[in-house]
This record gives C-alpha cells, structure tokens and sequence, in this order.
C-alpha cells in the first residue's frame, strides 16, 4: 500500500489506517480476542501501518488488545492514541496538563512501547487553555515519550493557538461524503499550516456502505441507535447519498465504500481515513480501495451531487456539536 506523510511533519504512514474502536466498544458488543488480534495482523501483513486506538474505548480493553496485537511490530507501526477524558466516573473532559501526563504513562503500559507516535486531544476542553495542552504534550515530545501531537475535532482558532505552541502533526475529525462540513474551513486551515487530515467515520459510520436501508435497527447498546441521521425516517431521506455512490460504483466494478474511501483519498495527498471494521472480508474491502483510483472528473461528479443532496438528522444526539474554539 502507498504511504502517506501526515502533513509537514516526517510521519509516514499506510494511505488507509485502521480504526479499532469498534473492536471493543461502541457497538454494543466485545470482539473475541484472539479474532481480533488475527485480524490486526492481518492488516499489517497488508500493508497498513497506523492504528487507531483511545484510552476511553473500553475504557482501557482497546488499548490493551493493540498493545497486544501490535507488540511483534514495534517499530513497524504506528499507533495512535488519545487523552483528555476523566475515565473514574462521568467520563466528563479532562486535560489538565497532570492529567495528561498521567495518561501518557498509563496509555505506554497499554500499549507495550517507549513512544506514543501521535497522541490527540480526544475533544477541546473549555476548561484548560490550549496552549496549557499543547505544553503538556510538548514536554512528553521532549522527554521522549510521545512522537507528535494531534487534536480531534478542534476549530479553526484552537488549531492555529495549539500549533503555535507545539507543531500539530494531524487533526482527526469526522469527514466523509454525507459530512463535508470541514471544506469550509478547517481543511484550508491545514493545508496553510501544513498539518495532516484524519477523517474518522470515512463511510458514514456504515451508511456509505449501502449495507443499511429505512428497515435497518441498531441494538440499543450500538452508540449509532442514539445518531438521528441514522433514525429510519433519516435513513430513508438520505439514501440519496447511497445511490450516488452506487452508480459510480457499479460503472467501475468496486463497491460503494471502496468509492467512499477512494473519494477521500482523491481529494488530498495528506488525508488518512481511518474505517474501522471486525471482519477479515471488510478489511479487504476496504484496504482494496487504494488502489480504486478516480478521476477528476469522477471526483467532480461526487462533490458536485452530494453538495446538492440536504443531510437529513443531526451526526450527534446533542446536535452536530459546533467545533470549540474557545
């Protein structure tokens, strides 16, 4: 697989990463192990190289199972994950710079290395300047501990304030066809800065797949039972962006999350989607959507239609969470 550098700064990474939340949480259910830890190995041995994890998806079992998973390839991958969560009680925000110190240490056990290649901000905390955050993660840079630093969906006054204090070598946000809203402002703002994209939730957490229609019911343990875009009536009004995606799939003979991939990585040499997946047959898929390769006028057809087609349903319950630039 083609690799990919995050930005201006020296990490390279596969062109497609994996995401392995769902691996242990979100979904309502605990992959077996074992099946797991197999599957990781087989992304390895296909090419990828960055891994996405978080202290909180678990809390702490999904780091825990890439630590294992990973451990043979110390050195070969990269693995990022995140701080900034109070993990004893409400999961309330949390990135007071002890705290995320206290969170590098414990994250390093877990995952069984001497670095943390690239450690995000899991969400802005109003509470804690940025550049308090920053200096934090600076330090950890220093001493050795951490590779780089990232932000997750953080605007565009966060970004520049963080930047300025400590380079930002990535900004994880969501992103995909039916989520276009970092266009505005966000995705210039990285270019100019020169900071890598990585788009989370690149197939519309599964609804870009075509694998979901107006029928479709989610356990109430799934976190997508709770997303209103993914409500049935939602789900009817914007099958739209399915159909899109799989006309041009089927003129190419790919499938429409390859199409949903591709389109991303079309769009600019430094963004790293992540899917996420617990099947060997999707990883596949998915992996195989690098070397689906769309023109420009094909890019074009995509961007221009799904401008037009109005998103029906909030991404979050609470709204679509206006980016904190506090």
């Amino acid at each position: 697989m083609e690799k990919r550098k995050l930005g201006k700064s020296n990490l390279e990474v596969s062109a497609i990463g994996l995401g392995c939340m769902g691996m242990s949480f979100g979904y309502g259910t605990i992959s077996d192990t074992k099946e797991m830890i197999a599957l990781m190995h087989q992304a390895v041995e296909s090419g990828v190289t960055f891994f996405d994890t978080a202290e909180v998806y678990g809390t702490f079992i999904n780091e825990e199972l890439v630590g294992e998973a990973l451990a043979p390839f110390r050195g070969k991958v990269a693995i990022a994950t995140k701080f900034g969560f109070d993990t004893t009680g409400a999961k309330a925000l949390d990135s007071r710079p002890e705290h995320i110190k206290q969170v590098a240490e414990a994250s390093l056990k877990r995952l069984r290395v001497e670095a943390i290649d690239l450690f995000y901000q899991h969400r802005v905390d109003p509470n804690v300047p940025i550049e308090e955050v920053a200096g934090a993660v600076k330090d950890l840079i220093q001493e050795g501990k951490v590779k780089h630093f990232g932000l997750s969906e953080a605007g565009v006054e966060i970004i520049r304030r963080a930047h300025a204090v400590q380079p930002v070598t990535a900004l994880q946000s969501e992103y995909s066809l039916w989520w276009r809203e970092p266009e505005e402002e966000i995705i210039p703002t990285l270019e100019e800065l020169g900071i890598g994209f990585v788009p989370f939730s690149p197939l519309g957490k599964g609804f870009l797949t075509g694998k979901m229609d107006q029928n479709t019911t989610f356990d109430s343990k799934d976190f997508r039972s709770t997303v209103p875009r993914l409500s049935p009536e939602n789900l009817k009004a914007n099958m739209a962006f399915v159909d899109l995606v799989a006309a041009v799939a089927q003129r190419k003979n790919v499938t429409p999350a390859q199409i949903a991939l591709a389109w991303i990585l079309a769009q600019k040499p430094w963004f790293v989607p992540i899917p996420g997946t617990t099947k060997l047959h999707r990883l596949k898929e998915n992996l195989d959507a690098a070397e689906v390769k769309l023109t420009s006028e094909e890019v074009q057809e995509l961007n221009v239609a799904s401008a037009k087609i109005a998103v029906q349903g909030e991404r979050y319950s609470g709204g679509s969470a206006k980016l904190i630039n506090r």
